[in-house]
């Protein structure tokens, strides 16, 4: 009797019970081409660099860091798909390359790897399959994933020892291929913004959701990098203020089975399979190498109007999954070279909740990320990056390590230390929860400040201490080995969860659309639907609900720290309670533009732009040092002070009260640092006012040595905002502060 790991689905022929119908291709089956030459080359740069080779000879050089394998050969596909082997017989320290004279740009190509199968020791080399190039720097094609593309028998009747059953169909036909590309861009004529972190205002954007329903971008380039990069686009980041774009993923990813099974697609992007490869499914100018050059001009456009372009980016795991996901990449170059497994060597670590973890603690795997990092930003002109799971790499053999190699080499690395470096500072493994542990180079996504901010507006916190420590830049999170206030990256909303509107609209989760029978996505929402869950004709309701999108928005503006807006957030958008839209490829997720005209929404979107122009003009709102609460002159002023609503300062007891009420005084006389000439900084004060409660309060102004009197610049309870000077109120006297409503009064 034959054993599992000793059968084969014969190459060209189904396995038993699949019904797929031999290889082939543009209804051909794969001709036998005779190879090219091909001479020795070198074993850098890795992946497929065209230039000009001995004597002068254009071509390409393929170098494939590709650890225990026996044979390595690249594959060069025609315009008729016909494919051509050529073997790369030269080694260099496990570096596999070879220069092909005449391959040029445009080439679609990709690799073969022999090694043994055996799976029991993470060993799943496979030659049938057809690998992407890590390192290709553009993709022609999308991944479908029918069962060829899988290493072993997908459909092998018993499951639980499929992953050990090798298939030998040839995988060419349904996979996409590398494109050679010619990188000839030396970026003269760009001029980077680099905003100081403390100036920084994030805009947290999905390409294709972008611009798919724009009506001032023209239709053919909608949901493209050219869509964004058009100046109807641009317009409204430059109208709104923001500073920088943080691209959901970019990279080249693959929709998941599960999803292409119920006729969905991965609309987030979280599945990279190139990390090199702008996803062509965004590229208005084609899929065989054009996706480059208008990524780059993209960025150029955003850097014209003073924007900054941040990505996020997913090194912690790949397309692949676990034992059996297919065999796209990695997993057929070097499996146990580039991933993490376990004891059991046939199965995976998985950190990241998506079947596999990158091996990050591997030099080869280490260098993977690096060169990709410095690529995107050398070459295609990236400003700084968002790490998705980032604590999954930091993590040495098995704990979460800042002194990792990965944390290592980013900081002494003169490229990626100067751009911007932001950790989603956790992943789901054990110990995973690292937020305020990254070390001073990078800023992170500050979930705390989410939290506090949604409780307190829902009056849902037991006291205040910690919306005092959120709105003054989380020091008891940051203020240790010389970080700053910016290290805290402010939110109350991401792509994760619900928009802004929904927050405020919905209590509990309506994914419904996702096929999962509403089990995806957080329950913890810390949302409050003002009355009535989902969309409601009651007008009362709905005033309130444009009044608490009012206060978060000023909120998260007026905190001390980098503040990201979620894009359609300014504009009121829904995703109708569905808060894990990653599937959603439709109206679900696309931005209505049409809210912008909308007399109910419009305001929203200049409020938000009228408090980031505040922002930029005040440097007390956009401190570069935490706040010392001491104070610096004989009348007692001090930088922060906090007031009850009697107007008086706050005990040590009315912190662990409750409460619904906090007065914040920034004080723009104490501003550490000097301006650019060496003068010392100085501003206007503020006291803000947030009330929760669901009824007026009394408010006492506080007299001197604070103010003699106050002016009201925003008032959160009117619809609308104006830039006319507003109420002077005396020092000492009393106001009303209307019901769920925050007052920014500045000392006049």
């Amino acid at each position: 009797m034959t054993s599992a790991a000793e059968q084969r689905a014969p190459a060209g022929e189904p396995a038993s019970g699949t019904g797929q119908q031999p290889a082939v291709v543009n209804g051909a089956r794969r001709a036998a081409v005779p190879a090219p030459v091909v001479w020795p080359g070198a074993p850098t740069p890795l992946g497929a660099r065209f230039r000009d080779g001995p004597d002068g000879v254009a071509g390409t050089n393929f170098a494939l860091w590709a650890g225990g394998a026996e044979a390595v050969r690249v594959c060069l596909f025609d315009e008729r798909g016909r494919e051509t082997q050529v073997p790369l017989s030269e080694l260099t320290h496990e570096i596999w390359h070879g220069f092909v004279p005449g391959v040029m740009p445009g080439q679609r190509y990709g690799y073969r790897v022999d090694g043994r199968w055996d799976p029991w020791t993470g060993a799943r080399w496979n030659p049938a399959k057809l690998l992407l190039d890590p390192y290709a720097r553009a993709v022609d094609g999308e991944f479908g994933l029918p069962p060829e593309v899988y290493g072993h028998v997908r459909d092998w009747p018993e499951q639980h020892v499929a992953d050990t059953v090798r298939d030998d169909r040839d995988s060419a036909p349904y996979v996409p291929k590398g494109v050679v590309v010619d990188d000839d861009d030396d970026w003269e004529d760009d001029h980077r913004p680099k905003t100081p972190w403390a100036d920084s205002v994030i805009y947290e954007l999905h390409v294709r959701g972008f611009t798919k329903l724009h009506p001032g971008v023209p239709e053919d380039l909608r949901g493209t990098y050219a869509g964004l990069a058009h100046p109807a686009a641009v317009e409204h980041l430059v109208k709104l203020g923001v500073t920088a774009v943080e691209l959901l993923p970019v990279h080249q990813f693959a929709h998941e089975d599960h999803l292409l099974r119920r006729g969905l697609r991965n609309y987030w992007g979280y599945n990279s399979i190139g990390y090199f490869a702008p996803h062509a499914a965004y590229a208005a100018s084609g899929t065989t190498g054009g996706q480059v050059g208008e990524f780059k001009r993209m960025v150029r456009a955003l850097h014209a109007a003073g924007i900054e372009v941040i990505l996020d980016v997913v090194y912690n795991h790949t397309a692949e999954a676990g034992e059996l996901g297919p065999t796209l990449s990695l997993k057929g170059i070097d499996n146990r070279g580039y991933y993490r497994l376990q004891d059991d060597t046939r199965r995976y670590a998985d950190y990241t909740g998506c079947g596999n973890t990158l091996h990050v603690v591997q030099p080869q795997v280490l260098r993977l990320i690096t060169d990709s990092l410095r690529y995107w930003v050398t070459e295609m002109g990236v400003d700084g990056f968002r790490f998705d799971l980032a604590a999954a790499l930091a993590r040495s053999m098995h704990d979460v390590d800042m002194l990792s190699p990965f944390l290592a080499v980013i900081a002494q690395d003169p490229v990626l230390r100067r751009v911007k470096l932001i950790a989603e500072p956790w992943d789901i493994g054990s110990g995973g929860y690292q937020v305020g542990a990254f070390p001073p180079l990078w800023t992170e996504w500050n979930d705390r400040y989410r939290n506090a901010v949604r409780d307190f507006w829902r009056h849902a916190l037991p006291d205040v201490r910690e919306m005092g420590y959120r709105l003054s830049g989380s020091s008891d999170l940051y203020a240790w080995g010389g970080r700053r206030p910016y290290a805290s990256v402010n939110f109350v909303t991401a792509h994760d969860g619900f928009t802004l509107r929904d927050l405020v609209s919905y209590e509990r989760k309506h994914n419904e659309a996702n096929g999962e029978g509403n089990r995806d996505g957080t329950d913890d929402n810390r949302a409050w639907n003002c009355g009535a869950e989902g969309e409601t004709d009651d007008e009362r309701i709905r005033a309130l609900r444009r009044r608490q999108l009012r206060n978060l928005l000023t909120t998260l503006l007026l905190s001390t720290g980098v503040p990201m807006l979620v894009a359609g957030d300014e504009l009121g958008r829904t995703q109708r309670g569905n808060n894990n839209a990653y599937c959603q490829d439709n109206e679900i997720s696309w931005l209505d533009w049409s809210l912008l005209d909308d007399p109910a929404w419009r305001p929203l979107f200049e409020l938000t732009s009228r408090l980031i122009a505040l922002r930029h003009r005040h440097p007390v709102l956009r401190r570069r040092a935490f706040f010392s609460g001491r104070a610096h002159s004989a009348d007692g002023l001090r930088d922060l002070a906090w007031f009850t609503p009697r107007g008086a300062e706050m005990t040590e007891g009315d912190w662990y009260a409750p409460a619904a009420t906090l007065g914040m005084y920034l004080s723009g006389r104490d501003i550490p640092g000097r301006d650019e000439r060496g003068a010392p900084v100085t501003d206007d004060s503020f006291l803000a006012i947030l009330h929760a409660g669901d009824g007026p309060t009394e408010f006492v102004l506080p007299g001197p040595p604070w103010a003699e009197r106050y002016e009201v610049i925003v008032d959160t309870s009117r619809e609308e905002q104006t830039d006319a000077p507003g109420t002077v109120h005396p020092a000492g006297t009393g106001i009303t502060v209307p019901e769920r409503a925050v007052l920014l009064l500045r000392v006049a």
